[in-house]
């Protein structure tokens, strides 16, 4: 969908909101609806048309602005945001709409004041609410962005790089490069690799612990590629697994297929969590089960819908989403298995290809 009509989408959301016109201020959003990737600008979205929609941004992307938004008028302003809001009430504007879930207190008070006699109008998430389906370009990027992530994958543990004798940083920084050799432009966050006890901890962030022999290894990682988000866990074991390894990656592989086999449009975000979570319930260790199921992905790695107890809302197809479940033994390891799927009519997409079979290596 070129920005042109992701702006006639929000536009149709306008009267709804009661507002003449929005002021975006999110780059992730203006990104999304003029193509630009910068890192400072404001979008006014009139509800007349693009003919009275303005771009701001400052003399730094001038270049950049001309080429990547040439449909819009353009401005230059450092502060984008309180030079389009001042330039409101010349045109025409009573009833302003704003991303109250952006703009912090003191932001907003500056836009009043700059924006004197307009009526503020708090329009949170619209931009948002559009971004949540993917389009046919959209998920080609991200099946990109999953490709290389698997590639680097597949290429670290073909060179030995994860091995006893290395440590979490050294490996963290191995997958980074590799992904970058795969077309990546960055990771998508940071990596995260977890050895041993740490495995135990979700969000373990990589040290100079030492991976030893026997050590569950999780892996979290991620490529970014064109501004879109990969998302993916692999959670190994450095040469041949303990019962306890075996059986705790089995039930987390239960869990995960679980989940996965109930995205479907129309599916309640609870419902999917529960899925997966029930599983670990039943198995009685579900208070080790210590975060939801998963997240939207996509410009930001962390986007609507969240599959979770405390989700709301349902699935429809072109969602992209994870679906990562974990049990976290403190003090002992744990596992977590992570996809990147895009939901769909007869069920899911699968992005993130590396295989799900308990991996030994050097076993």
């Amino acid at each position: 969908m070129p920005p042109a009509a992701r702006r006639a989408a929000l536009r149709a959301l306008l009267p709804a909101a009661g507002v003449e016109a929005m002021l975006l201020t999110d780059v992730v959003d203006i990104r999304y609806l003029t193509g630009f990737t910068g890192s400072h600008a404001a979008l006014l979205v009139h509800a007349d048309g693009d003919a009275r929609s303005v771009f701001c941004t400052d003399g730094r992307y001038r270049t950049q602005a001309a080429r990547q938004v040439p449909d819009l008028e353009r401005v230059e302003d450092r502060a984008s945001a309180l030079a389009l809001a001042a330039a409101v009430p010349g045109r025409g504007i009573g009833r302003l709409g704003f991303e109250s879930d952006v703009v912090t207190v003191d932001g907003h008070a500056a836009l009043a004041a700059a924006a004197e006699g307009v009526d503020l109008v708090r329009a949170p998430g619209l931009v948002r609410g559009l971004r949540v389906v993917k389009d046919d370009a959209e998920v080609a990027t991200l099946r990109a962005a999953c490709a290389a992530a698997d590639a680097a994958l597949a290429d670290l543990l073909a060179a030995g790089g994860l091995a006893p004798g290395r440590t979490e940083r050294e490996v963290a920084l191995d997958l980074e490069v590799r992904m970058r050799g795969h077309g990546a432009t960055a990771p998508a966050f940071e990596t995260i690799v977890a050895a041993g006890t740490h495995s135990a901890v979700p969000h373990h962030r990589p040290t100079d612990a030492v991976l030893a022999a026997g050590d569950l290894v999780t892996l979290d990682f991620g490529a970014l590629v064109d501004g879109y988000h990969s998302d993916m866990t692999r959670t190994l074991v450095l040469g041949p697994a303990a019962g306890w390894q075996r059986e705790l990656y089995a039930l987390v592989a239960d869990a995960q297929r679980a989940g996965r086999a109930a995205l479907a449009p129309g599916a309640d975000v609870v419902a999917v969590d529960a899925a997966a979570r029930d599983v670990v319930a039943a198995a009685g260790r579900a208070g080790e089960f210590l975060h939801g199921l998963g997240h939207g992905v996509g410009l930001e790695v962390h986007e609507a819908p969240a599959l979770s107890p405390r989700g709301s809302g349902t699935l429809a197809a072109g969602m992209a989403v994870t679906v990562e479940p974990g049990v976290y033994t403190e003090g002992l390891g744990g596992v977590r298995i992570e996809d990147t799927l895009v939901v769909r009519d007869g069920g899911p997409e699968l992005l993130t290809l590396t295989t799900k079979e308990l991996v030994e290596v050097g076993g």
